[in-house]
C-alpha cells in the first residue's frame, strides 16, 4: 500500500529505528535482514528530505524531524493494527492469535500464573509474550508495546480506558527467628525492591507518606531474590501481601503487620483506547476478572503466618 509515494511497510520501519535508535536491532525486531533495514532507511531519508537518524558518537539520535514524527507515526500504526489486524470474532477453542501482556516483577510472580493457568485451559491455542513494565507503562501502552497492562493505578494512563483490579496491603517479611515487632521493625536494616528505571520502592515512600524514613541496606531488582535477602538475617522487607504470602511458601520466614497505617497498592488494568472493542481483549479481561475473584480469599491473622523452618 502507498501514501503519495511512500510505501507504508516503511512506517513500520521507520517506527521501529525511531524507537529503537538502531539499525541492528530495528532488523531484528522486523525479522529482516540488515542489509534490507538499512535501505528502508535509506528510502525513508529521500521521501522526508531529512537524515532521520544522524551518528553522534558511538550512539544513533533522531533528528528533530524524527522526534517530531515519532508520536503521529506510533499512533498511526495502532489504528491500522486495530483496524485492519484484529479480527471481528473470537472463539477462545480455536485462536492462534498472540498477546502482548505487560506486567511488573510483582504481578508476574502473584496474578499471572493463575490467569494464564486459566486462560490456557479455554484457549489453548493463544500465545501469550509477557512483556517488562518499565518507568512509564501508560507510555509504553500509547505506543503499542502491549494489548493488556497491569500496573499500579498511579502509573495508568487517563488517555485510555482502564479498570480498577484489586489492592494489596503491605506486611512485613523476617526471618522466622526475627522476634521484631511494632516500632522495632522500623529500626531494622530494609531491603528494598526498586522500580523498574531506578527510584525508590513504593514501601519506601509509603512509610515516608506516614513520615517515616528507613535505613535501606539492600536495593534489588526483583521480587524473587527479597526471601534470600532476608532469610537468615535480621533485614525486613516490606511488600505486598499477596507476594508475602508466596514467600513464606519456601520457609524460613514469617511476617508481621507494619507498625503504621500504610496505603495499599491499588493495581488496574488498562487497554489501548484503538482496541476497546476488540473481542479477545475484552474475553481476557473477563477471564482476569474472574482469576481474581477465585483467588481473592480473606486473608488470615498474620500471627498465623509463619512458614515450616
Amino acid at each position: 500500500m502507498r501514501f503519495r509515494n511512500l510505501d507504508l511497510n516503511l512506517l513500520a520501519a521507520l517506527d521501529r529505528l525511531i524507537r529503537l535508535r538502531s539499525v541492528s536491532r530495528a532488523a531484528d525486531e522486523l525479522a529482516i535482514t540488515q542489509s534490507a533495514m538499512s535501505n528502508a532507511l535509506n528510502r525513508l531519508r529521500q521521501y522526508f528530505d531529512d537524515p532521520l537518524l544522524v551518528q553522534v558518537g558511538r550512539q544513533m539520535e533522531l533528528t528533530p524531524r524524527a522526534q517530531a514524527l515519532a508520536d503521529p507515526l506510533r499512533d498511526i500504526l495502532v489504528r491500522i493494527e486495530a483496524a485492519v489486524a484484529t479480527p471481528p470474532d473470537f472463539d477462545p477453542a480455536t485462536t492462534t492469535r498472540q498477546i502482548g501482556l505487560m506486567v511488573s516483577d510483582y504481578t508476574l510472580h502473584t496474578i499471572v500464573p493463575p490467569f494464564l493457568a486459566r486462560v490456557a485451559r479455554a484457549a489453548p491455542g493463544l500465545r501469550v509474550e509477557i512483556r517488562a513494565q518499565r518507568t512509564y507503562p501508560g507510555l509504553q501502552l500509547e505506543r503499542g508495546d502491549a494489548d493488556l497492562l497491569i500496573a499500579p493505578t498511579l502509573y495508568c494512563s487517563p488517555d485510555h480506558p482502564s479498570e480498577p483490579l484489586f489492592s494489596d496491603p503491605l506486611v512485613c517479611v523476617l526471618d522466622a527467628d526475627n522476634p521484631a515487632e511494632g516500632d522495632r521493625l522500623l529500626t531494622l536494616d530494609h531491603v528494598a525492591m526498586m522500580p523498574p528505571g531506578g527510584g525508590e520502592s513504593f514501601a519506601t515512600l509509603a512509610l515516608r507518606g506516614a513520615g517515616i524514613e528507613i535505613a535501606v541496606a539492600v536495593s534489588s531488582f526483583s521480587f524473587a531474590s527479597l526471601p534470600d535477602l532476608v532469610r537468615g538475617t535480621a533485614r525486613v522487607a516490606l511488600v505486598q501481601r499477596r507476594l508475602a504470602e508466596r514467600f513464606l511458601r519456601l520457609g524460613g520466614l514469617r511476617l508481621a503487620d507494619p507498625p503504621v497505617p500504610l496505603p495499599p497498592l491499588e493495581q488496574s488494568l488498562q487497554w489501548h483506547r484503538m482496541r476497546d472493542h476488540d473481542p479477545a481483549l475484552a474475553w481476557l479481561r473477563e477471564e482476569l476478572r474472574a482469576t481474581l475473584q477465585a483467588h481473592d480469599d480473606p486473608p488470615e491473622p498474620l500471627t498465623e503466618w509463619i512458614s515450616d523452618q
